[in-house]
């Protein structure tokens, strides 16, 4: 667990927004504080992704303050920045080359939300051929509603999700889970 890279994706504070909607997990963003302490702790790397919607009402278009990131998740000194205008982290970023010269073959995901970046990131870096273990309790996502209108919960947009990227493109596992294989 050491050798692989924390990706941090879109942990914004254009999250917070009220218009995103009802959201699920709230601790997502203990549990990534959790694991970015430990992977700091470590030395071990550290990347984080930013989202700059191309849209101008977005909370997270780069001109909004919800463009930056959050607190507890913002880079220091040495942590590499991607950013992105999509959903994947490694479409026009530089990503993937990035991993490859560090010798980075491992990643472990977290951010927001699970059904969009961190889901279509994950899709990616698993067919890129990259060890992928998504942390389930460590990123989180909104309601939505399906193509006839009917309401989708946040927390079964987040289980569906799961389910369709574990034993494809990654392990899911927990913070806990991810944090004592690292001791």
């Amino acid at each position: 667990m050491l050798k692989s890279a924390l990706l941090l994706i879109d942990v914004q504070k254009g999250f917070d927004s009220p218009l995103w909607g009802k959201r699920n997990n709230p601790e997502a963003e203990a549990n990534i504080t959790a694991l970015l302490t430990e992977w700091r702790k470590q030395s071990a790397p550290i990347i984080h992704v930013k989202h700059c919607s191309v849209s101008p009402q977005s909370p997270l278009h780069p001109d909004h303050p919800g463009n930056a990131f959050k607190d507890e998740a913002s880079p220091v000194s040495g942590e590499p920045e991607f950013t992105k205008s999509v959903n994947s982290a490694f479409i026009g970023t530089g990503l993937e080359d990035y991993l490859h010269d560090k010798n980075l073959n491992s990643l472990v995901i977290v951010g927001l939300t699970t059904d969009h970046c961190v889901s279509t990131s994950t899709r990616m870096a698993g067919n890129l051929g990259f060890d992928v273990t998504l942390v389930s309790d460590a990123t989180a996502t909104f309601d939505r509603k399906d193509a006839w209108g009917k309401h989708i919960s946040a927390e079964d947009m987040h289980r569906v999700n799961l389910a369709s990227l574990n034993g494809e493109f990654c392990v899911v596992k927990t913070t806990d889970d991810v944090l004592k294989a690292m001791k």
